[in-house]
């Protein structure tokens, strides 16, 4: 007999992936912005985004204990929200530690860190709205999983360069273990990003 598989679970992964874009863009405002008082507004709104982020995390679990027939593997529906939703505490994580620490300026290099993890944001949210069709955009969904690959690896250099050169020129210590550990949680971030390409491309080879 021919069973219809649920395909609720797709619109709540493109909602998790909206919500996240919606922080990434104002994490990235947020490090544009000089102005302290505007930054603590700038974290409250990906706060209250976080807090949205996990509720369509649970209704994610909610629907799969109520689902007997699902699109994929239900461990793997688990992992990939669970993993959407690690990237939304990242971005979080993010916004929290540039406004804990207020560091003295902001290094290009974070801000294009930034901007990649925009990016990350984007292309994820391009991915998951093509899961349903996923046999027909099949090339389509690994090519942009290998963006996510690409940014990361642009990130860790990135970071890499970032940490030399700050250990060379930053006489201020104080100043250097700011921008160490906020760095240090943008480049944390687009590894969660890739975390979730990675768990998209496992579903893809179970289902070839």
């Amino acid at each position: 007999m021919f069973v219809v598989k649920e395909k609720k679970f797709y619109p709540l992964y493109i909602a998790q992936l909206e919500n996240i874009n919606n922080a990434a863009d104002i994490l990235l405002t947020q490090f544009r912005d000089t102005n302290p008082e505007a930054q603590k507004e700038y974290y409250k709104t990906i706060k209250m985004l976080e807090t949205k982020g996990d509720h369509v995390t649970a209704k994610i679990y909610e629907e799969l204990n109520k689902t007997f027939v699902t699109p994929f593997d239900r461990e793997d529906i688990h992992i990939l929200a669970s993993r959407i939703d690690t990237f939304l505490d990242f971005i979080h994580d993010c916004s929290r530690k540039h406004v804990m620490y207020h560091p003295q300026k902001t290094y290009p290099e974070l801000l294009i860190i930034v901007e990649l993890i925009k990016e990350d944001a984007v292309v994820l949210l391009d991915i998951v709205k093509e899961l349903e069709n996923l046999t027909k955009k099949h090339e389509y969904i690994v090519k942009q999983c290998m963006r996510i690959k690409e940014i990361e690896h642009k990130v860790d250099e990135l970071y890499e360069n970032f940490i030399s050169n700050l250990f060379i020129n930053q006489k201020d210590a104080i100043e250097l273990v700011k921008h160490k550990n906020i760095v240090q949680a943008l480049e944390d971030t687009t590894d969660r990003a890739k975390d979730v390409s990675d768990s998209i491309r496992s579903i893809i080879v179970k289902l070839a």
